[in-house]
């Protein structure tokens, strides 16, 4: 179990053109969610019409003319079969048939640039989220294929949670990894907590900071985790029920080795040698040496020797 202080960080597109035009109508709001492929700017589509219609007449022309250059070449190959034509007249016509064929693939070309100019003059959002400040403004003019975006889109659901676990932790890991390990963002002002899933673990140790990047995502329904928010998360990586745990400031070592000191009915102490297990957090897993419901002391035990009498402040929290 592991807990940080952490980054989320979701998907992020910058729209922008990929054909130049006056922006003629912006169907949303800034802050608005949108779905992917939704439009959300739409230019002038008027000029990649008249292109489109242009691209359209030409290749048709073209075609027209391919076909009669491949009928004249068809006729000559016959006379030439039957001696009635010069080779360089069926040479001639043969080459004027190919012409005439790449031609019209240019122009297929041609006519398949203008289309795709007509449709991205509707510009479309590449993914699903919640927009931010728009950048541009109905009548103004958008460069084509510019660095500039004209809004950007942060996805929020789902939202993908970035954190790193040290590099001695990373055994740890690897052991339960099969298990599904579960993510938990701990609650704030009083909320339920939200539960996530492991989805990513990088391939390598980062050399620099000795720790090793992971990726959490979380469903992210009602919106509370916004992209770039720093929250506290503890990943989880098994569970195991009906062992007995103790909050880690009790434990003390010394030359007759672990132990707890326990509060009697009287408010006097009774050392008690207890084997510890593993400390995760805050907390310690013992093995054995204390009942459920039994008091420990949590400070102060230097001051303590067996059978000393201690006032309680505060109540002891219970061992379980």
């Amino acid at each position: 179990m592991e807990q940080g202080f952490e980054l989320f960080v979701g998907e992020t597109a910058s729209v922008g053109s990929q054909v130049g035009g006056v922006i003629v109508r912006i169907p949303f709001h800034e802050g608005d969610e949108v779905a992917a492929g939704r439009v959300l700017f739409q230019l002038d589509a008027r000029p990649f019409a008249n292109a489109l219609a242009q691209a359209r007449g030409t290749l048709a022309k073209d075609r027209a003319q391919a076909t009669l250059a491949r009928l004249n070449a068809g006729r000559m190959r016959a006379l030439f079969d039957k001696q009635l034509a010069a080779q360089a007249d069926w040479d001639q016509a043969r080459a004027n048939a190919d012409a005439a064929v790449a031609t019209v693939q240019a122009d297929s070309g041609a006519e398949l640039e203008a289309r795709l100019s007509l449709e991205y003059a509707a510009i479309k959002g590449p993914i699903a989220g919640r927009t931010g400040r728009l950048l541009v403004h109905e009548g103004e003019y958008v460069k084509p294929q510019s660095a500039d975006p004209l809004v950007t889109i942060n996805q929020t659901r789902p939202v993908r949670l970035s954190f790193a676990v040290p590099v001695d932790q990373v055994p740890l890991l690897q052991r339960y990894r099969s298990q599904n390990p579960q993510i938990t963002v701990l609650p704030d002002s009083g909320r339920a907590p939200l539960q996530g899933k492991l989805v990513f673990v990088d391939n390598a140790i980062d050399p620099t900071t000795g720790t090793l990047l992971l990726k959490g995502e979380f469903p992210n329904q009602d919106g509370r985790l916004v992209p770039g928010q720093f929250v506290d998360v503890r990943l989880v990586l098994s569970e195991e029920a009906n062992l007995l745990v103790v909050p880690s400031p009790a434990v003390t070592s010394g030359q007759q080795g672990t132990f707890v000191y326990v509060l009697n009915a009287d408010s006097t102490v009774t050392p008690r040698s207890v084997t510890v297990l593993r400390s995760a957090d805050e907390m310690t897993v013992l093995a054995g040496g204390l009942k459920d419901g039994e008091n420990v002391v949590t400070d102060g035990q230097l001051r303590l020797s067996p059978g000393a009498r201690v006032f309680v402040q505060k109540p002891a929290r219970a061992a379980s």
